[in-house]
């Protein structure tokens, strides 16, 4: 089975939002799991990773990425050293490497200045898009030269407003922000909210000046075609696999 690519006209350079089609793993991991935190075999895990590189045009070891932690906190590549920091975005002005995120929920945004030669790319839940994860990613590309004016960005397959029902909790977190954000938010059964968070993040980089767009595919509505974390709570599975977007000059 081909791999399922998913690409925005927005980004004119090389980049993929990949579904799991065309991957190695089985059971709840079933096709191109890229996550090697979670408890798929390592093996399989490695398989897809290497078949997103060579889609992507770069070898194994140059498909970068980091280690998730829902933060603000961006990279800058090729880092050095062994081992992944600690970050949830990365960006670069260097040919040959690809940058890439893992998701299954939240936002993959890639971002991109091909006249600067700059791009990037960013895990953007709910706690890191309300941290500034998408706003410090174009700060630390315009520190490589890339402007804000020329900046494309596009989010690829999340959980769409109809299926990420939320606690007020999170809404109070996301209005402390900035009370504008309500918008964001509809009315659910009892105290629950449906939180747009692909709008949400659209929102924050247009107010930073970035011209973006959604792909529009829910992962939690595309059982077949995407991974879902709440989908798989729901359904009460032991893990889930991660998706994996990737961008490069």
């Amino acid at each position: 089975m081909s791999l399922d690519i998913i690409r925005s006209d927005l980004l004119p350079v090389p980049h993929g939002f990949f579904g799991r089609a065309g991957g190695a793993s089985s059971g709840v991991f079933a096709g191109l799991n890229c996550g090697g935190g979670s408890t798929d075999q390592a093996e399989a895990v490695t398989i897809n990773r290497a078949r997103v590189a060579e889609a992507m045009g770069v070898a194994p070891d140059a498909l970068l990425g980091v280690h998730q932690v829902h933060s603000a906190v961006v990279a800058l590549a090729p880092y050095p050293g062994p081992g992944r920091p600690r970050a949830d975005a990365l960006v670069t002005a260097t040919p040959g490497i690809a940058l890439s995120v893992l998701t299954a929920d939240c936002q993959p945004v890639l971002l991109a200045d091909p006249e600067a030669g700059v791009v990037g790319a960013a895990h953007a839940g709910w706690r890191g898009t309300v941290a500034g994860v998408l706003e410090a990613t174009v700060e630390a590309m315009e520190s490589l030269g890339a402007r804000r004016d020329r900046l494309r960005a596009a989010i690829g397959p999340t959980i769409s407003q109809r299926a990420y029902e939320v606690g007020p909790d999170l809404m109070e977190s996301v209005l402390a922000e900035d009370a504008r954000a309500a918008r964001f938010f509809a009315g659910g059964a009892g105290d629950r909210l449906h939180f747009d968070l692909p709008g949400y993040g659209l929102w924050r980089l247009r107010e930073a000046g970035v011209r973006a767009e959604w792909t529009r595919h829910c992962t939690y509505s595309q059982p077949a075609r995407f991974f879902s974390y709440r989908r798989s709570v729901h359904a009460r599975e032991a893990d889930y696999g991660r998706l994996i977007a990737a961008i490069r000059l």
